[in-house]
């Protein structure tokens, strides 16, 4: 079952939609996937790296992970903040997803460098 929308949009944005007219509905589903986890505590930044590892790319591209720009420097605040004043409750709970995302892609690096090992044996 499928429903028709309507919505008004700059002439900028449905030009370039225009032309991915058959993956507006994947468009749309990635961009609310994206603002529902930039709107939950902890997970800013997150995402692109959850989203990756579901994909189940190549050994080489998991080893490759880095966080991005964006979450990098959320880290880099928290770990300041807890050094000099302390974490809110908010941010306690936001370190701690970071932790566990930490934790997901260490097990991933740590899977991905066994296989590459057994494949080159």
């Amino acid at each position: 079952m499928s429903s028709s929308v309507q919505i008004n949009i700059p002439n900028e944005l449905a030009a370039r939609l225009n032309r991915l007219e058959f993956q507006i509905p994947q468009i749309i589903e990635l961009g609310l996937r994206e603002f529902n986890a930039s709107a939950q505590a902890g997970y800013k930044g997150c995402a692109d790296i959850l989203e990756l590892l579901a994909d189940l790319p190549e050994p080489e591209k998991i080893i490759e992970l880095r966080p991005s720009e964006h979450l990098q420097r959320r880290i880099s605040q928290l770990l300041e903040k807890n050094r000099t004043e302390g974490l809110t409750e908010a941010e306690e709970q936001e370190w701690e997803h970071y932790q566990y995302l930490e934790h997901l892609v260490r097990i991933a690096k740590a899977k991905a460098l066994l296989k590459l090992r057994k494949c080159g044996q």
